[in-house]
């Protein structure tokens, strides 16, 4: 029996998602500013500056209205697509480089060799901790996965971070795959994430 959870995705945090999101309301104004400017009156800035001036564009409002529409949505479904998918064979990271540069990784849970996990900080902890004494391994953010190569792979911060972790930690438990770290959430181990299965 081998333990499979049903497929799960994790978005990336709003913050790098916003930029995107911004950008989309912003082509939609521009849109309806095109669409609404030639049912206003004649001698309106509007509708001077729509309809009168693109008599003497190259490009009209419309056609710009639209090229923007195309790429705001373009820049949507591409933020939205990136993020970190558990599937019922492994996980899969999806991010977003510099100039819109796609980076898309893959592993199976039998190429994992040891999860590390970071510990949430204590309830008291300060908003702001003091810097790490000199020599000293600073505090774990993102969750590293350490492969079978011998080569370490960090995931993405994602939107809902401490449930990937939670699910991560539940899978390592599950496969006997070693854990570094931990949410300390897990009181059991469970299966709220699918059922066992047989491998064929």
């Amino acid at each position: 029996m081998t333990y499979r959870p049903t497929k799960a995705t994790f978005l990336m945090p709003l913050e790098r998602r916003l930029p995107s999101l911004l950008y989309f309301a912003a082509s939609l104004a521009i849109g309806t500013a095109v669409l609404v400017a030639p049912y206003l009156s004649p001698g309106s800035w509007l509708y001077n500056f729509v309809v009168v001036g693109d008599r003497h564009r190259i490009m009209g409002t419309s056609t710009f209205a639209l090229l923007i529409f195309g790429s705001a949505l373009a820049a949507v479904i591409r933020q939205n697509m990136a993020g970190v998918i558990l599937h019922p064979d492994g996980i899969e990271t999806r991010e977003v480089l510099a100039l819109g540069v796609p980076r898309f990784n893959r592993w199976t849970w039998s190429q994992i060799d040891r999860v590390c996990i970071p510990e949430p900080p204590p309830a008291d902890a300060p908003k702001a901790p003091p810097p790490a004494a000199k020599g000293a391994l600073p505090r774990r953010t993102k969750i590293q996965l350490h492969l079978w190569n011998g080569t370490q792979a960090f995931l993405p911060t994602v939107s809902k971070n401490v449930d990937l972790s939670v699910m991560l930690e539940r899978v390592a438990m599950a496969r006997a795959i070693p854990i570094e770290g931990g949410t300390g959430l897990i009181d059991d181990l469970g299966n709220p994430f699918g059922d066992d299965e047989d491998d064929a």
